[in-house]
């Protein structure tokens, strides 16, 4: 399915990164070792390594990572793809200084066991940032999964991120304008945690 969603030459959700991602990037430390889940065509992988982060971006299709590349070779920056289904990656133990996951929309039980592997895979001192979409965004239409349940709230994330330590966590309403595939009004929920 992602294959084919990223077949073509424009890049669906734009070549920006992610509004929130760009106001927590600050957050890391330069040349932090930071991961991206889910990063597609590569938008918030490639800013990130524009900031002088050591960056690996992770997805299932390999469309999209060619596509990540592309993008990083462009900017002049150099960015590490690793092809791989979430339900079965591995994080490692104590590997990140951040993790980052925008719209990273997966089935409950892959979303929940994904989560309980952040909390070993970080450093002490390591950040998760994350924006989701919440079960509300059905309403709007302007992008994300078409299922609530591959959608996230403040509650679950508070449940699943434990033993991480919240520094944010919001739930809003906020224009979000990302290519096509992101377009319009976005119900979403937004956390930086930090593994203390």
């Amino acid at each position: 399915m992602w294959d084919e969603r990223y077949a073509g030459d424009d890049y669906v959700y734009g070549t920006e990164p992610n509004d929130y991602l760009k106001a927590q990037a600050e957050l890391f430390a330069r040349d932090a070792r930071v991961l991206c889940l889910a990063e597609g065509e590569g938008r918030n992988a490639v800013y990130l390594a524009e900031q002088g982060l050591n960056v690996v971006a992770v997805d299932g299709s390999a469309v999209g990572l060619a596509k990540a590349n592309r993008l990083a070779r462009a900017r002049g920056v150099s960015i590490e793809t690793r092809l791989a289904d979430l339900a079965e990656f591995d994080l490692g133990q104590d590997q990140w200084d951040g993790i980052v996951s925008i719209f990273c929309h997966l089935p409950p039980e892959v979303r929940q066991a994904l989560h309980q592997k952040v909390f070993n895979s970080l450093k002490p001192g390591g950040l998760f940032v994350l924006e989701a979409y919440r079960p509300e965004q059905l309403l709007f239409k302007t992008g994300g999964p078409p299922r609530a349940e591959w959608m996230m709230t403040a509650d679950q994330l508070q449940e699943e991120l434990a033993p991480l330590h919240f520094e944010q966590l919001q739930e809003m309403d906020r224009p979000i304008l990302e290519g096509q595939g992101h377009t319009g009004l976005g119900a979403v929920v937004q956390a930086v945690c930090l593994k203390v």
